[in-house]
């Protein structure tokens, strides 16, 4: 797991990691506009998605302290980081900086 794990933070397309939980609301509001973000920028973004409680290990790796928290890599690399909900147009404009 944790090879593969690194394979796909290791990208040189953006790799945004959704931290989040199912008892979230923020993170529930978030989900569509994650996959309305995928949808607008297709194959220049990946998005994988984490639950927090199924994977405490990786949260704790990352620092997650709350939910959602998104992070951005890039070759293995984090570039950005956010707590919180985010808008469509703000999160595509973040990502689009990187590509």
């Amino acid at each position: 797991m944790k090879a593969k794990f690194n394979e796909i933070i290791d990208s040189k397309i953006p790799v945004l990691l959704d931290f989040y939980a199912t008892w979230c609301g923020p993170c529930q509001t978030l989900a569509p506009i994650l996959a309305d973000v995928k949808k607008e920028m297709g194959a220049g973004v990946k998005i994988i998605k984490i639950d927090v409680d199924k994977n405490p290990g990786v949260a704790s790796k990352f620092n997650v302290r709350g939910v959602p928290t998104l992070i951005l890599f890039k070759q293995g690399n984090p570039l950005w980081r956010h707590s919180g909900l985010m808008s469509r147009g703000d999160l595509t404009q973040v990502i689009s900086s990187y590509t």
